[in-house]
């Protein structure tokens, strides 16, 4: 068993100075099933790049760190998918709601399914109430336009899939197009949903498994704006699995 484990990052320099990355170094320095940690930039305008480069790159040898243009997080990930190394891909946010150490839940699944989720408790412990109701009316909205089967949380940002699994996945993306571009921060939410939408339309093996999450608060997460987003991408899926171009 050998992972990647894909870190997407932009204007972490808060999170990393709190040392998110001193965690998730020492968690997979000595761990051989972690072949690498793949810190994927997505145009950072702070100094992450810089304290990346200058101390952890060298602390870690694991770690190496990929440069992007402003994208979103959806194309960190994406990038991350296509340069690794493994067999697995991983990826966690890097704001560690999700402790690192629960990654060892979805490892345990990995070999049964194509794809392993993290899910989140329902009462999304210390999240705000706003937030607790938009994250409601997205799943009911979500449901009806798209359904995926039963999933609970498609959201939570740990997850881990077979590589192969995930590049063709990635092949058939239409929403998440290499022509996308983003302005200031940008989730990209609707990612996870094309992403686990065409994952069942080929017939992958998903497994949904429970872990710790902790609300984390970021400047990164702008309820409103990121809502619409989603929203539009939620009916962009729906309008391509309309032409069928998902088959």
């Amino acid at each position: 068993m050998n992972i990647s484990l894909i870190i997407p990052c932009y204007n972490e320099e808060a999170n990393i100075q709190k040392g998110v990355l001193d965690k998730i170094g020492n968690f997979t320095k000595d761990d051989p099933k972690f072949l690498e940690v793949n810190i994927v930039d997505d145009g950072s305008n702070d100094h992450s790049k810089k304290i990346i480069k200058d101390e952890y790159l060298l602390q870690f040898p694991k770690f190496n760190l990929t440069e992007n243009n402003h994208q979103g997080k959806a194309f960190a990930i994406i990038t991350g998918v296509e340069k690794a190394k493994g067999d697995l891909v991983m990826f966690s946010d890097i704001d560690l709601a999700t402790p690192i150490e629960e990654s060892e839940k979805l490892i345990e699944q990995i070999g049964k399914y194509d794809i392993v989720i993290g899910s989140r408790n329902s009462e999304r412990y210390g999240a705000p109430i706003l937030r607790k109701i938009m994250a409601i009316g997205f799943i009911i909205i979500r449901d009806l336009l798209i359904g995926l089967k039963g999933i609970k949380d498609t959201q939570c940002g740990f997850k881990i899939f077979k590589r192969k699994a995930a590049l063709n996945i990635i092949d058939r993306l239409k929403v998440f197009h290499n022509k996308r571009v983003a302005e200031g921060s940008s989730v990209t939410a609707g990612f996870d949903l094309e992403f686990l939408f065409i994952a069942l339309k080929l017939g992958y093996k998903i497994r949904e498994v429970p872990v710790t999450w902790l609300h984390v608060e970021t400047k990164n997460v702008n309820f409103i704006k990121d809502s619409f987003e989603t929203l539009k991408d939620i009916l962009k899926i729906k309008y391509f699995d309309f032409l069928r171009q998902y088959s």
